[in-house]
Parts: structure tokens; sequence; C-alpha cells
């Protein structure tokens, strides 16, 4: 596919694609891990304290699977939104103080996403939207570093072939 997709770039295009490739994968793989070794537990443990202490917790393994898999890809899905913000302030369809604006609003945006993809408990509806809003600033932050080091070579300043 890239060698499709990279004759068609420039050069600052082609410095763009690498590390936006790589963050997004390292970034979908940490929302897992951070679901899996944080999230369930914390989850788990409340669901728990509301049943009494003589019954077992003994899920449907097909429920079990489906609630792992739609948390897995809900975490992974949401720890891309650095990237997002990243692509969004890249192509110049927002502008960084446009993304400083709406901050306020994407936290409203972060909790209703949380509520809507997470189980009726507040525990995962936290677990999901303060990371949310934490990875939010740091897109805004990573995205004006790397609209600075991605922009392309001045016209003035290119040296003549």
């Amino acid at each position: 596919m890239w060698a499709f997709v990279a004759p068609g770039l420039y050069s600052h295009e082609k410095k763009l694609v690498l590390p936006l490739v790589v963050s997004s994968t390292l970034l979908f793989f940490l929302g897992v891990a951070f679901c899996y070794f944080f999230v369930f537990g914390q989850v788990f443990a409340f669901i728990q304290s509301f049943a009494p202490k003589s019954i077992t917790a003994a899920p449907d393994i097909e429920a079990y699977l489906s609630f792992v898999l739609t948390m897995f890809l809900a975490f992974g899905m949401a720890f891309e939104v650095p990237i997002v913000v990243i692509v969004l302030a890249r192509l110049n369809v927002v502008s960084i103080e446009k993304l400083k604006a709406f901050r306020s609003y994407f936290v409203v945006l972060a909790f209703v996403i949380a509520a809507i993809v997470t189980p009726p408990d507040v525990v995962s509806q936290l677990a999901l939207a303060i990371p949310m809003c934490l990875l939010y600033e740091i897109g805004v932050w990573a995205a004006q570093l790397f609209i600075r080091h991605t922009q392309a070579p001045d016209s003035d300043k290119a040296p003549l072939a």
C-alpha cells in the first residue's frame, strides 16, 4: 500500500505519515492495555461490590467476550484522540486556537461518548472520559509541535534547480 501512496506525496508529507502510523498503532494498543490492566479490575470490583457475598459471579461467555471486545475497541479508539487532533490541525481543518477554544465542549463530548459506549456505571465512564480529556490536551500540544516540524519548505527559501 505504501508503494502505491508514497510516490504521490511530497517529502514533507512523507515525514508526516510514518510518525502518525507508528503513534496511532502504539496509542491503540496503549488504550487496550489501559483497559485490560486498570479499567477491568476497577469495573469488576465495582460491580461485585453490589452483589451479596453469597452470590458468585458467573457471566455468560458470549456476553463477557462481547463486553471485553467492546471495551477494548472503545478504549483503543479513545486513545486515538491525539492523532485525530494532530491530523485535523495539520490539514488546516481546525486551527490550534479553535482547538483550544473547543476544549470545554470536548470535555462534555468525552463524557457523553463515555456514557454511551461504557456500561452504565460511573467507574468505567470516568475511566474513559478522563483519559480522553487528557489525550485531547496532549493532542493540542503535539499538534503545535507537529505542524512546526512538517511544514512545506518555503518557496523563496527553496534552492534553485
